[in-house]
């Protein structure tokens, strides 16, 4: 079998069990980056399977919402919510709409890279994955360098994730949750959390399932909260008691 590194080099083909992957987007005011987000997922390579964009609008304030109702895209399905959901609740949406049997979560603010979706797709064809997490940690990734306390309370969250759950991931909070169509219809359609909720339990959840669980490195840039980051110290808190509760509680 491929030495880890080894699966940097490999190339996405034809499969005979997945046809098409379903990339949701949920979108929260990003009027400055959602056109070009767009533009880049559909012209991301994903060989040999076909592609599917589901944006989930979480009733925008700042012109986004505007953009997307005159979005000229018949490849995109974009779907709007008449009331703010949050991350969670805007993928719970994405979700329900997804007919593919991979499905990618893509965040719209160009913090990752979607040219890099055939390194996330790679474990589910040739190391028969169920769940991939693209790690923003795992050392041949290339990033952009990061504030030092997000870094730091995010490794501290995989880490308190970990001692609940039972497994060991290095990016709990990674945008890039990648996952086949049989976990999204044990587990992505019932999820209950809203907002930041969703990374612990989702996190939570597939590993009671004892799903094969992969990670691979990805592209990091990340942005400041001025320009529009929407994590904060009560979303982290509330992350924490998820985790809690869907570890030991549900």
């Amino acid at each position: 079998m491929e030495q880890p590194n080894e699966l940097l080099n490999l190339k996405v083909s034809p499969s005979p069990i997945y046809k098409k992957v379903s990339i949701v987007i949920p979108v929260y005011n990003e009027q400055r980056t959602i056109q070009t987000v767009i533009d880049v997922v559909r012209s991301a390579q994903i060989a040999g399977l076909e592609k599917e964009i589901i944006l989930v609008d979480d009733c925008s304030k700042d012109g986004t919402r505007e953009k997307l109702q005159q979005l000229n895209c018949p490849d995109v399905k974009v779907i709007f919510h008449k009331n703010n959901t949050g991350k969670g609740g805007a993928l719970h949406s994405g979700f329900k709409a997804a007919t593919g049997d991979i499905i990618i979560v893509q965040d719209a603010d160009l913090e990752y890279d979607p040219h890099e979706y055939e390194l996330l797709l790679n474990p589910f064809l040739h190391f028969k994955a169920d769940v991939v997490y693209g790690s923003r940690y795992l050392k041949s990734g290339l990033r952009q360098v990061p504030r030092f306390w997000h870094t730091f309370f995010n490794k501290l969250f995989s880490m308190f994730s970990n001692m609940m759950t039972n497994i060991y991931l290095t990016d709990v909070q990674t945008c890039y949750k990648v996952f086949n169509r049989k976990v999204l219809e044990e587990v992505g359609w019932h999820l209950e959390s809203n907002r930041f909720g969703f990374d612990p339990e989702f996190t939570a959840k597939i590993a009671k399932k004892k799903y094969k669980i992969m990670e691979v490195p990805v592209s990091y840039y990340p942005r400041s909260r001025v320009a529009g980051k929407h994590m904060d110290f009560k979303s982290e808190l509330e992350a924490v008691w998820v985790a809690i509760k869907y570890s030991l509680f549900k």
